[in-house]
């Protein structure tokens, strides 16, 4: 994702802020000048901003620490204004690991919100809530609103629809007796069924849960339809897949040679060979970047993309199929016993996908 910045790393997990945050502290700070506050009371509030941030990081870290306790890696987290995106690497598939994966965030919120509770008084009484809460962010109500936060994040997030935390537990749930798709579809349902009343309820009194609502609806139709299309391709490995027939160029070629030979193929990747052993992968981006920056002329070893990745053929296809649609220009070179015996990218995996569909109706 473009605009990030790395904020460090936390326990092999690289940390990642995106440039609008800066625009939310920004917004703040006019806002708050303009309703007449002090630069204490500005100072503050963006105190307390940078409080959620790092309440909204720690509760990625919750998943993220659980899902490593199940072999699963976080590649990065990332903290955006409207909330955290923690990367796994793969989704937890027994019902165990997502329930105990997913349920870690909001659980930490609690902690939080109960760590705060214990060492600052929180009023109880509602009167006196109304009466902390009505000036904005100050030393008097700073830990209310930190108290009040966490309680928020932690009940929303237990909501039983996706993409929240509480439609993952819910599927966890009925997995446990069903089998993952028939969870899915259940769980996306039922949350879809919430996700109306948000919409009902937004348009007498709040708009944002109009728009809470349609966001429900679309991401539970969006994880409904990713577990049907991995559910279509088990049984399948790599080399079920993989494309036998692949083209080749040779590394010392030059570009206006890619050129004539990309005009007469229907391939959009070429494998880079040298004394016929595979050295990189050529795509049809590399050679317009490279025709523009350095004309045909170029040697097509110095603009191939050198990082190969190999899979075997018995790979399981639903395993892999995360890391191929991450980064669409991936290839994999597919190999049975140290023989490569074809190619694998999101295109060839997508065509797979349509036409066994087509041969199942």
């Amino acid at each position: 994702m473009k605009g990030l910045l790395r904020l460090g790393t936390i326990s092999g997990i690289g940390i990642f802020m995106h440039w609008t945050f800066v625009l939310l502290i920004a917004f703040i700070v006019v806002i708050n000048y303009k309703n007449g506050q002090s630069p204490g009371q500005i100072a503050w509030s963006i105190l307390f901003i940078l409080c959620v941030f790092i309440t909204v990081l720690l509760h990625e870290l919750g998943h993220a620490l659980m899902a490593k306790k199940y072999n699963i890696n976080t590649k990065s987290i990332t903290l955006l204004p409207i909330g955290g995106i923690a990367r796994l690497e793969r989704l937890p598939e027994k019902p165990v690991e997502e329930l105990f994966v997913a349920i870690a965030g909001p659980i930490v919120n609690l902690m939080l919100a109960a760590i705060t509770q214990f060492f600052v008084l929180i009023p109880l009484d509602s009167e006196k809530l109304l009466s902390q809460l009505g000036n904005g962010i100050n030393s008097q109500n700073f830990f209310l609103n930190f108290y009040i936060v966490n309680i928020t994040l932690a009940f929303f997030n237990l909501i039983p629809a996706f993409p929240m935390d509480g439609g993952r537990i819910l599927r966890a749930l009925l997995a446990f007796k069903l089998d993952r798709k028939t969870a899915t579809m259940i769980a996306a349902r039922i949350g879809q069924f919430i996700a109306i009343g948000f919409i009902f309820i937004g348009i007498i009194s709040n708009p944002v849960l109009v728009l809470i609502g349609f966001f429900v609806i679309f991401s539970a139709q969006i994880e409904a339809e990713s577990v049907n299309f991995k559910n279509s391709l088990k049984g399948y490995t790599a080399g079920d897949v993989a494309m036998k027939e692949y083209q080749t160029i040779a590394a010392d070629e030059k570009l206006k040679k890619a050129i004539a030979i990309i005009l007469n193929s229907e391939h959009k990747k070429f494998l880079v060979t040298q004394n016929d052993t595979v050295v990189g992968v050529l795509c049809k981006k590399h050679i317009i970047k490279a025709l523009s920056e350095k004309g045909n002329e170029e040697y097509i070893y110095n603009v191939m993309d050198r990082n190969l990745l190999y899979i075997d053929a018995s790979a399981p296809l639903e395993n892999i199929i995360d890391s191929i649609y991450e980064n669409k220009s991936t290839v994999l070179l597919v190999k049975k016993e140290n023989l490569l015996i074809g190619i694998l990218d999101a295109d060839i995996l997508s065509e797979f996908v349509v036409i066994n569909s087509i041969k199942v109706k």
